[in-house]
């Protein structure tokens, strides 16, 4: 038997068109109500309204690049907190591990974008060619005026979709109904439209013409997911102990023979990636679960048991091959690995939420000037010399009051009589911060003659901000520099 080169094997094939034909089912169902909300969300959440104040749109969901900060409803992120979208981003990730290595490719299957933007498409060109016998037809047939016209009514609604995903898109970014009025008038800044046409090109690309190429060479994850997949993953398979041989002819002779496939190629058909899924686990796979659908119903029309094909474990196998009845799907769901995945993504999560309500609505910086180190005043006292860096992050102006007090080994008084603590252009320690706004201050401190401070060379000491009219309190460490013995 002749061996086939893996060289001459070609890492790439020519796109053949999938014409997938339209099904009904649970997964069917399930699949267009995840498609509805997602695309919802999408859609509607740059148009949620809130209130931010004078100096922000009001807009709950937030990418303000400019002032370089994140807000999501009530949240505000700023750029010193990315760990926050780290985390976010880790936990995504491992969610993606967890959910693969229970249930296989449901992500790849049910919410990946390139998976709901192409279903949309789908749905618009069965509207549009119809179902799968006649979209075979057209694309067989010689171009004349009525393809054409299919085709550009067709292309139209899918470059309006695929305008209606970048024009959403942008509008995170900045204020939505402002963004929206300054498109129609085309006075829009020049990026937003540039990234209208980008996302509107790759959309109408991808969904419309590329399809499961996308999900075949040029998505990563159908290579990795095999690592975070095992035995007890439940995921689509065909249980061909079961339906094989297959055969269409029921009253022929040998019949009695014959497995429950009757071969009739309906999972075939209603796959968006073309495969047949009675071949084994396959790359392509997105285990989107239509095939399951298609079965289920000619086994119902040939009065055969459902579940030919379906999800299972491939630990089962073995099992349902003898007759027996497989484990239940709690026990391939929570075992040690999944368990492991879902308790590091708690621990983030939870991590993540403490950090959260724990941190400061304030940033505090404080620097002491080197040049000169300190100054000898006339009356022999010493002063130095401190920028210090407000930053409020509330949606609110604020009242801030700056104190000082001594290091672990000088505990003076918090409000010492002999000790002056003075902000450039103020008559206070008091200052106010705009909302959303960072305050460069530069403050003055002076010990007098004879004071601890003013006779050693150094001393540590503690600033405090605390907020006027609230309970909030930091405190950042230092130092203070007295004369030189």
């Amino acid at each position: 038997m002749s061996q086939t080169d893996p060289s001459e094997t070609p890492l790439y094939s020519a796109r053949a068109p999938v014409f997938p034909r339209r099904v009904s089912g649970s997964f069917r169902r399930l699949k267009w109500w995840l498609m509805g909300m997602m695309l919802g969300i999408y859609y509607i959440t740059p148009w949620i309204r809130w209130d931010r104040g004078p100096t922000l749109p009001d807009q709950a969901v937030l990418l303000d690049l400019g002032n370089r900060r994140f807000f999501f409803f009530m949240i505000e992120i700023w750029p010193h907190e990315f760990y926050f979208v780290a985390g976010l981003l880790i936990m995504a990730g491992l969610g993606l591990f967890l959910f693969t290595s229970a249930l296989g490719r449901v992500w790849c299957g049910y919410a990946c974008p390139q998976t709901v933007w192409t279903d949309l498409y789908l749905l618009v060109e069965r509207w549009i060619d119809g179902d799968r016998n006649a979209q075979l037809r057209l694309w067989q047939q010689k171009w004349n005026l009525r393809k054409i016209s299919l085709r550009a009514a067709k292309w139209s609604i899918w470059l309006l979709i695929g305008a209606g995903t970048g024009g959403a898109w942008v509008f995170y970014y900045t204020d939505a109904p402002t963004l929206f009025s300054d498109l129609l008038h085309g006075t829009a800044h020049p990026a937003a439209y540039l990234w209208i046409a980008i996302l509107t090109t790759t959309t109408f690309i991808f969904g419309g013409f590329m399809r499961e190429q996308i999900c075949i060479y040029a998505c990563p994850w159908p290579r990795i997911q095999a690592a975070m997949m095992d035995e007890d993953t439940i995921t689509i398979a065909y249980r061909e102990w079961r339906g094989e041989p297959r055969g269409k002819h029921r009253k022929a002779e040998g019949a009695s023979e014959l497995g429950d496939c009757i071969d009739c190629m309906a999972c075939v058909n209603v796959c968006p990636m073309g495969i047949d899924i009675r071949d084994g686990q396959q790359l392509e796979c997105i285990t989107c679960g239509l095939c399951i659908d298609a079965c289920d119903t000619m086994m119902d029309k040939v009065g055969k048991p459902r579940g030919l094909i379906g999800y299972m474990a491939l630990k089962d196998e073995p099992i349902e091959r003898a007759g027996a009845k497989p484990q239940q799907v709690w026990k391939h769901i929570f075992r040690p690995r999944t368990m492991m995945y879902f308790t590091l993504w708690s621990a983030i999560g939870i991590t993540l939420i403490v950090m959260l309500f724990l941190r400061s609505p304030f940033e505090f910086n404080v620097t002491p000037v080197r040049n000169p180190m300190y100054v000898l005043l006339s009356d022999g006292s010493i002063r130095n010399t401190y920028e210090v860096r407000l930053r409020n992050m509330q949606p609110k102006a604020t009242t801030l009051e700056i104190t000082m007090t001594g290091g672990e080994e000088h505990d003076f008084a918090e409000h010492p009589e002999d000790v002056e603590l003075v902000l450039e252009g103020q008559e206070t320690n008091v200052v106010t911060v705009a909302p959303d706004e960072t305050l460069t201050q530069r403050i003055y401190v002076t010990a007098p003659r004879g004071s601890d401070l003013a006779d050693e060379r150094r001393t540590d000491v503690r600033f405090w901000l605390r907020d006027v009219d609230g309970t909030d309190r930091i405190s950042v460490d230092s130092v203070f520099n007295g004369k030189d013995n």
